[in-house]
């Protein structure tokens, strides 16, 4: 089985290490992933720059390509121009900190799942819910049987998984749940500074939800100590609201 690896942190990130090392033995594994971090950058793609690929080697070995773009572009060149043969499943990650509700949108290993959905493929997105000190052992693990479960049961086409893990130890974990997309809305804090040269700057600080999680979304089963699978499309349409907008009186 082929297994296209990418992430948001960058090649050389330590949760896409251990994917790699986790799948190697058992699978053809191949690493295409931004050189550098990419993280919240969405589904950006390049434009007006070209893209530059370059091998990159781990303890002197060939470990993967490494290109000067986002997470969707690693995953659109991988495709089209790197690989020799059409991967069997795409895995973005590990991501260093959980994905889940409205981050979803912003995150680069979400995209480059539904990147992957979009151009056909099976693809999921594992992130585990921790920035500091992580350990990503039991995350890579379950990667195996994630790639189990879909292959065994495929994915509804144009449907990408977006998997968060606790950062707990692994008998901690109560379980798995599917669940939807958290949609509590958040309030932004941001520090106002000065640069050295008098210049004021914004960075953004953190936080804050508004709004109580509704339960069985992944924001509030992850709090729970359980693992969360949720489907995720690339299809932003609200099919309730266009049925309601045709019905009024609204035309030339």
């Amino acid at each position: 089985m082929r297994v296209l690896l990418t992430n948001d942190d960058g090649i050389l990130a330590e949760g896409l290490i251990a994917l790699y090392e986790e799948l190697k033995g058992d699978f053809e594994v191949s690493v295409v992933a931004p050189e550098t971090e990419m993280s919240a950058v969405g589904h950006a793609i390049t434009l007006s720059n070209p893209l530059r690929v370059r091998q990159f080697k781990r303890n002197g070995v060939f470990f993967g390509y490494g290109v000067s773009g986002t997470p969707a572009d690693c995953v659109k060149i991988a495709v089209h121009e790197i690989l020799k043969q059409r991967p069997d499943i795409i895995l973005s990650g590990i991501n260093m900190g959980s994905n889940v509700g409205i981050n979803i949108l912003y995150s680069g290993t979400a995209s480059a799942a539904t990147e992957g959905a979009f151009l056909g493929f099976p693809s999921v997105a594992i992130s585990l819910n921790t920035k500091t000190d992580p350990d990503f052992s039991f995350a890579a693990r379950f990667s195996r049987r994630i790639i189990r479960f879909v292959m065994e049961n495929g994915l509804k086409e144009g449907t990408a998984l977006n998997v968060n893990i606790p950062t707990i130890p692994e008998d901690q974990i109560k379980g798995i749940s599917f669940t939807t997309q958290d949609l509590v809305r958040h309030r932004d804090r941001y520090e106002k500074r000065n640069d050295p040269r008098g210049n004021v700057y914004y960075w953004l600080a953190g936080e804050t939800p508004v709004e109580e999680s509704v339960p069985n979304t992944d924001l509030k089963v992850l709090m729970e100590n359980r693992i969360t699978i949720t489907p995720i499309t690339f299809d932003l349409t609200d099919l309730k609201e266009v049925k309601r907008l045709a019905s009024l009186d609204f035309d030339l």
